[in-house]
C-alpha cells in the first residue's frame, strides 16, 4: 500500500440532518474533497488536467460502510490510501474518523480518468502515472 494522505474537515450545520448527525451522502463529499487535495498534493489540479490534457475524473464505483455517526462541530480526518492504479483508473481506500479516532465511515472508491469531451476512458498523463508509481 502507498503512503496515507490525511485531510481534515469540520462538520457544519449544513452537513447534518434533522437529528444533528452527518447526512450520509456528505461522507462522499468529504471523501471527494480529500481525493482532490491528495491530487493537489502530488502536483496536479483538476483545472490543469482539463486545460492541458482534456481529462477529468469521475467516480466509477463506491463500496461504503457506515459505522458510527459524525456530529455537528466534529473535526473529522479523512484518510486516503492508493490501493492500485491502471492506465485510466485509480482505486482508493478511504476512512473517516472523528477526533477520538473512532471509525465513522470506510469506503473503497474507484475513479476513472475520462476524456472531458467524449466522457470515454482515457489514459492518465505520463507524469501522473510516474507520480503514482513513486507513491505506491
Amino acid at each position: 500500500m502507498s503512503a496515507e494522505f490525511k485531510w481534515q474537515v469540520r462538520v457544519y450545520y449544513e452537513d447534518t440532518d434533522a437529528g444533528g448527525v452527518v447526512f450520509y451522502a456528505n461522507y462522499l463529499r468529504f471523501m471527494e474533497r480529500a481525493r482532490t487535495e491528495w491530487l493537489r498534493s502530488v502536483g496536479f489540479e483538476h483545472e490543469q488536467l482539463i486545460k492541458d490534457h482534456n481529462l477529468i475524473f469521475a467516480v466509477k464505483n463506491v463500496t461504503i460502510d457506515y459505522k458510527k455517526p459524525g456530529r455537528l462541530d466534529d473535526l473529522l480526518t479523512v484518510t486516503s490510501t492508493l490501493l492500485n492504479h491502471r492506465g485510466a483508473s485509480i482505486t482508493f481506500q478511504q476512512f473517516i474518523k472523528n477526533e477520538k479516532e473512532e471509525l465513522l465511515t470506510q469506503a473503497e472508491v474507484k475513479v476513472a480518468c475520462l476524456n472531458a469531451t467524449t466522457l470515454k476512458a482515457s489514459p492518465m498523463p505520463e507524469a501522473l502515472l510516474t507520480e503514482l508509481a513513486n507513491d505506491h
